[in-house]
């Protein structure tokens, strides 16, 4: 399986995963042009995407999906309550509705709910044969009921979005800092460390921290928290990156 983030943060959202000849867009944010030149810097070409799978209707995920899906007419993969609600696809005729998961020759897609202020909001399980990736971002919190689904992958793509102290110290108003930090909002780096901690196995091979705020963190904290809270679990894991805004990640293959 072939692994890329091409953008993560709070101006737009996009990996591409690619198995048994099948190329996935887990999001579009961004627009065309970047996800176009992106797409390039791995040697794939946008018109040889399959599917794009929509984690929730917020634009910095899909912020790019009317021109994308105009020229290269790509199939598109969303809830039936997303669709209802994107005018966009009204008259679009290459729409997969998904509800529980997705299959494609093998390539399989776990979807499990996320508590974001988004209609019918998402995360993913991506699996084929013994490898597995989870997808999990744009989330107050994860339920436990899903804890057994998400245990002891090989990839976590997994939001680390602000730094407590940083967002309540900073500019945005009341309002903006309680719904970041509610149970619909976005997941700290002490809760994202906490969730992997319990999450990670022996067959974990490497995390990157998605959605990092440009306002409310860092790369550095983000590190230094789950470091200090693998730390304290007596986790020896280091392989830890952190997805970036406008530069694609390394390109993982499992």
């Amino acid at each position: 399986m072939k692994i890329c983030v091409l953008a993560s943060g709070s101006k737009g959202n996009s990996t591409y995963i690619e198995e048994n000849n099948i190329k996935i867009l887990f999001d579009i944010g961004k627009n065309t042009k970047y996800i176009k030149e992106k797409l390039n810097e791995i040697n794939v070409l946008p018109e040889e995407i399959n599917y794009i799978v929509i984690s929730h209707l917020h634009d910095d995920h899909i912020s790019a999906l009317k021109t994308f899906i105009k020229k290269y007419h790509t199939t598109v993969c969303l809830t039936q309550k997303m669709f209802y609600e994107l005018e966009d696809l009204k008259d679009y005729d290459n729409i997969l509705i998904y509800e529980d998961d997705l299959n494609f020759n093998g390539l399989k897609i776990d979807t499990i709910k996320a508590s974001h202020d988004a209609t019918d909001a998402r995360n993913f399980i991506i699996s084929y044969l013994d490898k597995s990736v989870v997808y999990l971002t744009d989330t107050g919190y994860i339920n436990r009921k899903y804890f057994n689904k998400l245990k002891n992958k090989d990839i976590y793509l997994f939001e680390s979005n602000h730094d407590i102290e940083m967002l309540n110290n900073g500019p945005y108003p009341k309002w903006l800092r309680q719904r970041i930090l509610g149970d619909y909002g976005h997941l700290s780096n002490n809760a994202a460390s906490v969730y992997l901690a319990k999450l990670i196995g022996d067959k974990t091979k490497k995390i990157f921290l998605m959605h990092l705020s440009d306002t409310n963190n860092t790369e550095k904290l983000a590190l230094k928290t789950i470091k200090d809270t693998f730390l304290e679990y007596e986790i020896d894991f280091t392989d830890i990156l952190c997805a970036k805004q406008n530069e694609i990640s390394e390109v993982i293959n499992i």
